[in-house]
């Protein structure tokens, strides 16, 4: 392809990323194909020939978009929020024009300048300590594995990258924390026998007492206790483990704390919700992804450190060809996770902040948060659904529960009003467990949302559950 044609092409892309932008709603939110649809309408074998860009946009919206789930849809209430903007989408395609690899900062100044702009940015808004700094980590999961790591290496002063773990180390997490740490975990070589799963209160949040019991038992045993996870906001339920007691604990023992804030943390630039980073000066690190809640796209993980020199002693390696004569001036950040190559991930978190201000991203975090208050309060109101957690941010956990039968068919009620909700088309939402409870959520964060959106999905709710509870039940 030519760059006259290209550009040609560049624009017929463009116009559908708007057009789609801007018509989304008009989709299913959820792909309406089977499992094994997609790849039976795809060749077995890549084409010898060269194929017109024409021919691939047209395979593109005739093929791959039918089995598109469209987590920019308004009524995508599943998970977390994945969103993106069109400051974010233009920075990407910027990014991908550019090829930066960013692995050290000869490779690209700006790119390693202006991450280290925009990551002290994103430290005043969220009112984090003034000595933590930051790094743009590809996924929370890898965040909390690069912590886990360096909080391996402190624990052994150093010596495990070179003579191997020799020692049982304990980490910390709490029942609720997400999978990814305990996967975390193991890949750091922790042991899965060697993780402790602290139990939590009525809210979903750690135990402390439970914590410092769980630190000193191993200690008496000749265990070497290394970190603990702590979580605010809880895939779950949004739970807010306590991190003032947690760094007590942390402090008395010389625990590395790590904080895994990935949803949550956009909120801290609520002046509102600070009371979610209180104890934050004993974290040793912390993650939040704007690719979940501050409008840039996939990936972009934000990952503070207070000692940077620690991430530095654990992955630091300097085979000569990539020594430069500036090393001891600059910041390479290939030295501050795993990977060597880095995307200019910087870019797009530029463009975003400075497209819609920090005042912008408040208003539109606040709605979502003014409407999951008001979905809680249609929950609370209705005698046949009952509220499971505490609603502390944008994500509600409900369930049906007319009263009638045990807690098994409680779960079978939920799980038929779960599938008829999402066989519409019209919302999506997921379940979890909450204390062996089978639990409805409602996770409001897409871009594109407004109020009614979140109207029509209690709409849709009170429908299904209607037409449930018409039905003959067994025993009753």
């Amino acid at each position: 392809m030519d760059y006259e044609a290209f550009r040609q092409s560049g624009y017929k892309w463009i116009d559908w990323i708007a057009a789609y932008l801007s018509e989304v709603e008009k989709y299913p939110v959820c792909a309406q194909v089977k499992p094994g649809e997609i790849k039976s309408r795809l060749p077995e074998e890549a084409p010898v020939a060269a194929e017109s860009m024409d021919a691939i946009f047209k395979d593109f919206t005739d093929i791959i978009l039918p089995g598109i789930s469209h987590w920019q849809h308004p009524a995508w209430f599943a998970y977390f929020p994945a969103q993106n903007s069109p400051p974010s989408i233009l920075a990407e395609l910027a990014a991908a024009g550019l090829g930066v690899v960013g692995l050290a900062w000869q490779t690209s100044p700006a790119a390693t300048e202006l991450e280290e702009v925009v990551m002290e940015w994103l430290r005043k808004m969220l009112g984090l300590p003034l000595r933590m700094a930051g790094v743009i980590q590809d996924t929370a999961s890898t965040a909390s594995l690069v912590a886990l790591l360096a909080a391996r290496e402190k624990a052994t002063d150093y010596t495990t990258n070179i003579k191997g773990l020799r020692q049982a180390l304990t980490v910390y997490i709490s029942e609720e924390s997400h999978s990814s740490i305990e996967k975390g975990a193991k890949v750091a070589g922790y042991g899965k026998d060697f993780i402790r799963s602290i139990p939590t209160d009525e809210n979903f949040a750690m135990l402390p007492d439970k914590l410092e019991e769980a630190v000193r038992i191993d200690k008496q045993q000749g265990l070497q206790p290394a970190c603990v996870v702590a979580t605010v906001g809880t895939t779950s339920s949004s739970a807010v483990d306590p991190l003032v007691p947690i760094g007590d604990i942390c402090r008395r023992h010389d625990l590395w704390l790590h904080v895994d804030a990935a949803y949550a943390g956009s909120a801290f630039i609520l002046p509102e919700k600070k009371w979610m980073r209180e104890g934050m000066e004993s974290a040793d690190s912390l993650v939040f992804n704007p690719h979940k809640w501050l409008l840039t796209n996939m990936d972009c993980s934000a990952f503070f450190v207070k000692d940077p020199e620690a991430l530095i002693r654990t992955f630091d390696i300097r085979p000569e060809y990539l020594k430069t004569a500036v090393d001891s001036e600059v910041k390479n950040y290939r030295d501050w996770g795993i990977p060597l190559g880095r995307r200019f991930r910087a870019l797009k978190l530029w463009f975003v902040l400075r497209s819609y201000g920090v005042e912008n991203i408040q208003k539109i975090l606040r709605n979502h948060i003014q409407w999951a208050a008001m979905f809680k309060s249609w929950v609370e109101g209705d005698e046949l659904f009952e509220l499971m957690a505490p609603v502390p941010l944008s994500l509600v956990c409900f369930r049906l529960n007319d009263g009638r039968g045990d807690e098994a068919a409680l779960t079978a009620l939920n799980e038929e009003l779960l599938m008829r909700i999402n066989r519409r088309g019209r919302v999506f939402l997921t379940h979890t467990v909450l204390k062996g409870k089978y639990v409805l959520r409602l996770a409001i964060g897409a871009r594109t949302t407004q109020e009614h959106h979140v109207r029509l999905a209690w709409e849709l709710i009170k429908q299904e559950a209607d037409a449930i509870l018409s039905l003959p039940r067994s025993g009753s």
